[in-house]
């Protein structure tokens, strides 16, 4: 009496035909995933299936998921100062002042100038001829602006590597990003990369972060 053929598992290099699309396993064999194939284009040792690396699988080299990759080491930030006149905050300076602003007038041409921000602190102000004393940004050169107090403001460097500018208690105050009102005295106010500060009565100093 013939018996039906029992279901034999798959076998390495076995000849016949392809498995059913399910992947049969063996009698009392440990459950889990099928081992893992010599690589994601190339099939198992001991199967007809290919395997596919899962979606998850990370290629050699790239980080773990959850862990983000290591913080590639950066030099220290470059910034500039340009200052220059400043026909927009001049006229809205204008609006703002009394009859005593009547007299000043928009200086017709004045080169910008560039200012490499070094050191821990960049003072703003007017060269004082009594003593000689010359800030680092100096607004007495040829068109002096003549809103500008002594020692107007400094722009001082912060942990980050970033600036921030103080106003030195000036006459006629600092302004920032077209702002009406004036800056707190001694208050830092931390500036971004192409923020404008406006001293007396046309200048904008621009900073930049190369």
């Amino acid at each position: 009496m013939n018996r039906p053929a029992e279901p034999i598992a798959p076998q390495g290099f076995q000849q016949g035909p392809p498995a059913p699309p399910a992947f049969p396993r063996e009698t009392g064999a440990p459950q889990g995933p099928p081992p893992p194939g010599p690589g994601p284009s190339g099939p198992q040792t001991g199967g007809d299936d290919w395997v596919i690396s899962p979606p998850s699988a990370e290629a050699p080299g790239q980080p773990a998921p959850g862990f983000p990759p290591p913080a590639q080491p950066q030099g220290p930030a470059n910034w500039t100062a340009t200052v220059g006149p400043d026909r927009e905050y001049f006229m809205a300076m204008m609006q703002r002042s009394g009859p005593e602003a009547a007299g000043l007038n928009l200086p017709a041409y004045s080169p910008e100038q560039h200012h490499p921000l070094i050191g821990n602190q960049v003072t703003i102000g007017r060269r004082r001829h009594s003593t000689g004393d010359t800030p680092d940004i100096d607004l007495s050169v040829p068109p002096e602006d003549p809103g500008v107090s002594h020692q107007h403001a400094i722009l001082v460097q912060q942990p980050d590597g970033g600036w921030a500018v103080v106003d030195q208690n000036s006459t006629n105050g600092t302004t920032v990003n077209g702002g009406e009102e004036p800056i707190q005295p001694f208050v830092p106010v931390p500036l971004q990369d192409g923020d404008k500060v406006h001293v007396g009565a046309w200048t904008t100093i621009t900073v930049r972060r190369d």
